[in-house]
């Protein structure tokens, strides 16, 4: 992958459901959730907003909120280390441009959403 590829917010939520279990870490600009053998990631919707949470069994680790409002696109790229890709949340505004949000994955967008959860 040569160049960014960016996709709508309502694609990668959808593709993303399906891919809890290939997440790194995630989070926003104020904090970055890490995956572990004993977590797992839960996703879900309170009035207009997108949770995201990481819990050990069933206990809360930390959520965080995103506004799919303020997600102009999603740009995916790879990390620098080549085993991991990030998708950038990125928000367009007046004043610029910056990543809102952030996923990283052990793989690259695929573009198939299904029900049943991959796992690496």
């Amino acid at each position: 992958m040569d160049q960014p590829v960016t996709l709508s917010f309502e694609s990668f939520w959808g593709w993303l459901q399906g891919h809890s279990n290939c997440i790194a870490r995630a989070g926003t600009e104020d904090a970055v959730f890490y995956d572990d053998e004993e977590f797992h990631w839960h996703f879900g919707e309170v009035e207009d907003l997108k949770s995201v949470q990481i819990l050990s069994g069933k206990r809360l680790v930390g959520e965080f909120y995103m506004d799919p409002e303020r997600v102009s696109y999603v740009q995916i790229l790879p990390a620098e280390s080549g085993e991991e890709w990030v998708f950038e949340l990125v928000e367009e505004t007046e004043d610029g441009r910056y990543t809102a949000y952030v996923f990283v994955l052990v793989h690259e967008y695929d573009g198939q959403s299904s029900v049943k959860r991959r796992i690496h």
